[in-house]
């Protein structure tokens, strides 16, 4: 099916299913323990023995010898293997750090060895046991360095009008530098797979894995295996946030192993490991200029911006927002991807807005203040309905001044503390700040089989299920489509053997997915409606309906299984406007007068995302994007050892993570809006927008509380408690 051009009005504008809240049709699965997790699956393969990864302890450098002899006559041990046993194994898709073979290290914890054993403990112990001699090598892992050297030059990604003559002759000017730390993504369950490489050439791998079509193209480059002898299968995933986007040592380790032993193996990465050896979201240093007019128009927007990476790869361009987000005539931006020693930087939850909005809305309101102006007014008054770096392009929707003005309004804005540091109860000072919010609305082509046999229709599609109700939308759209009840659909995700979907990721799986899914049950409407030679039947209330005739769906082929399949594609129109969705965020905080300490209160959340799935399961996202957006705030660092080049706090003790003891109430209201620019079902995703410009909402609430303005994530006790006012 190819969408080429705006969706008209359809089924889904007179939906029962789609957009009523609905609770997970997995749930119940899970919070029994019934879901099979990839570590889990005992029951997929017999025979599984157990891996256990072996990480270097240098950041940069070569291996110069490994003496596995211990290992390898250690209790239960079947097999051992060295990366020096090999040649480096090719990249696979969008993978830069090194995952197996050859002797240079790229980064600490690099995966160096695998030792596989009957039992967990014997593999660990014997992992230990290898000796492993380095060259080590000088490495680069200060960002702060790199900007101070860089900044200036560089090739802007966008330059538009005469910014130096903007920042001339404005009004009012601001020049600030924010610092954002490393995040790691700090999913519960761990990088984990099984692997069965024990059948010649043929690779089987249950694992957990955001992308299985992406997944397996990379298990085919690495291993130098046609695809069409790779099954991956991942049903069920505890938590990606983008760190499960991409092929990993788990994967790559476990097979090396199952190779090795001639039988299947099964492993999961430390978490130290997973925190080293994984990706994570790139530290920036950010400086933002804004220019404006006496009235308050923003004239000259200026964001320069330096992350890390490993050579080839991406970083964390926190840019991302400002070529759109604002209104302007005048704009430059640069980002410096610098390449540094430490562990691959990728894909975090909303990578590169959720950073640069922490930067961009912290400056927005430092404008506003010097201008005198109310937050919320200098944001409507700089909104655009055009793309500000190209006039001629539209935004397809744009509903943030209504987002804005709802937030206001639901929040009590008006009623806010005005000045910084004057409402105190008893010890806690209180404040009260907000932000904006903006993240692209992308869609990627997706496909879906249906197979209905006696009234009972069954999904088949490679999308996965990281916790964001992918089941129950999918669940929800096939039911609306073929006039089903929910009971009568079976959705199976994350196999390999189904048609490929777009995944998730980057905000577009829920958006993608379900309108593949929309485009095979047409199909199947299609081969029902020749098979009973109606001309453009109704499928409502489990029957075939025309004016004249109704059949029941189970009466359609009550002996045999109809199958249908098809791939929704995109086509060029979406390149003439910018597809994208907007918030508000307002949050409440305390900030204790004698500690420093900043407890959120309560917060909102007023998104514009288009037509809304499932208010149940969107909800749940945009509040888990807030939640993180609290941990950005206050408590999440990676801190570098800038001499060794390598995360510190490499577990959940030492990076601090928001628990449940910090998060107040939430509420999350979501605007009635539609964009028929993005799929038949008018949707945008939701995942990734609730977490941004949160961050910056706090610390503008706790600047509000206390009048110290803090540019350095996270706002912690040391970085409040020698400015905090007298107590008295």
């Amino acid at each position: 099916m190819e969408f080429n051009q705006p969706a008209d009005q359809n089924i889904f504008d007179q939906a029962t299913i789609i957009g009523k809240p609905h609770q997970r049709i997995e749930g119940r699965l899970k919070v029994t323990g019934r879901a099979p997790y990839a570590y889990e699956r005992h029951d997929v393969v017999n025979n599984q023995l157990v891996g256990y990864p072996l990480g270097s302890t240098i950041s940069k450098g070569r291996i110069t010898s490994m003496d596995t002899t211990a290992a390898r006559a250690a209790p239960g041990v079947v097999a051992v293997v060295t990366t020096l046993e090999m040649e480096p194994l090719p990249l696979g898709f969008y993978n830069v750090a090194r995952l197996f073979g050859g002797n240079e290290v790229q980064h600490y914890h690099q995966a160096i060895a695998v030792v596989v054993a009957k039992t967990f403990e014997q593999a660990r112990s014997a992992a230990a046991l290898i000796k492993t001699s380095y060259e080590i090598e000088e490495g680069d892992y200060d960002l702060d360095a790199v900007f101070r050297l860089v900044q200036g030059s560089g090739k802007p990604t966008t330059d538009v009008g005469d910014v130096e003559a903007a920042f001339r002759n404005a009004a009012v000017v601001t020049d600030e530098l924010y610092h954002t730390p490393s995040h790691s993504h700090a999913m519960m369950e761990p990088h984990a797979s099984i692997v069965d490489w024990s059948d010649g050439d043929r690779l089987t791998v249950w694992t957990s894995n955001q992308m299985i079509n992406w997944n397996r193209d990379s298990l085919a480059t690495t291993f130098g295996i046609d695809k069409d002898k790779i099954r991956v299968e991942s049903p069920y995933i505890g938590g990606g946030f983008g760190g499960k986007l991409w092929l990993r040592a788990d994967e790559v380790l476990a097979a090396v192993g199952s190779r090795a032993a001639r039988q299947p193996v099964k492993l999961a990465l430390p978490r130290p490991m997973m925190i080293n050896n994984t990706t994570h979201r790139s530290a920036t240093v950010q400086r933002i200029r804004l220019a404006a007019d006496t009235g308050g128009r923003l004239i000259g927007i200026w964001h320069e911006v330096a992350s890390h990476t490993l050579p080839g790869g991406r970083g964390e361009d926190a840019t991302a927002q400002t070529p759109f987000f604002y209104a302007g005539a005048n704009r430059r931006i640069i980002h410096h991807l610098a390449d540094m020693n430490l562990p691959e930087a990728s894909d975090m939850r909303a990578p590169g807005e959720a950073s640069g909005l922490m930067a961009l809305e912290i400056a927005m309101d430092e404008m506003a203040e010097k201008l005198g102006m109310d937050p919320v007014r200098f944001r409507v008054l700089n909104d655009t309905q055009v793309n500000p770096s190209d006039p001629k392009m539209p935004f397809s929707e744009r509903h943030f001044v209504e987002c804005l003005e709802r937030g206001a309004e639901s929040f009590g804005w008006d009623g806010r503390n005005r000045s910084p540091g004057k409402k105190r109860e008893g010890m806690w000072l209180i404040g009260h700040g907000m932000a904006g919010a903006y993240r692209g609305g992308p869609t990627l082509d997706s496909g879906a089989r249906v197979r209905l046999k006696a009234g009972r229709l069954i999904v088949e599609t490679d999308m996965t299920d990281i916790g964001t109700g992918s089941y129950t939308i999918i669940a929800q759209t096939a039911a609306e489509t073929m006039g089903l009840p929910m009971e009568a659909i079976e959705v199976r995700l994350g196999n390999s053997a189904f048609p490929v979907a777009s995944g998730s990721g980057g905000q577009f799986g829920a958006a993608s997915s379900t309108a593949g899914v929309y485009a095979a049950c047409l199909a199947l409407q299609e081969t029902i409606a020749k098979r009973l030679g109606l001309d453009n039947p109704r499928f409502e209330g489990g029957n075939v309906q025309t004016a004249t005739r109704s059949v029941p769906l189970s009466d359609v082929a009550p002996d045999e299984e109809l199958v249908a399949e098809d791939t929704i594609t995109f086509g060029d129109f979406k390149k003439s406007m910018v597809l994208a969705t907007f918030g508000a965020h307002f949050v409440e905080v305390g900030v204790h007068i004698g500690t420093g300490e900043v407890r959120v209160r309560r917060m909102l959340a007023v998104c514009d995302a288009g037509r809304i799935l499932n208010p149940t399961t969107a909800r749940s996202q945009v509040i888990g994007g807030m939640t993180m957006g609290i941990g950005a705030a206050l408590s999440e660092e990676l801190a570098t050892d800038l001499g060794r080049g390598y995360f510190v706090n490499h577990d959940l003790a030492g990076y601090e993570v928001a628990v449940h003891a910090d998060v107040p109430h939430q509420e999350v209201i979501f605007l009635d809006t539609t964009d028929a620019s993005s799929t038949p079902l008018k949707a945008k995703g939701v995942g990734e927008l609730g977490i941004c410009g949160v961050a910056a909402a706090i610390a503008n609430a706790a600047y509000n509380a206390t009048g110290i303005r803090v540019r350095d994530y996270p706002i912690t006790l040391d970085r409040m408690i020698d400015r905090l006012p007298a107590v008295g």
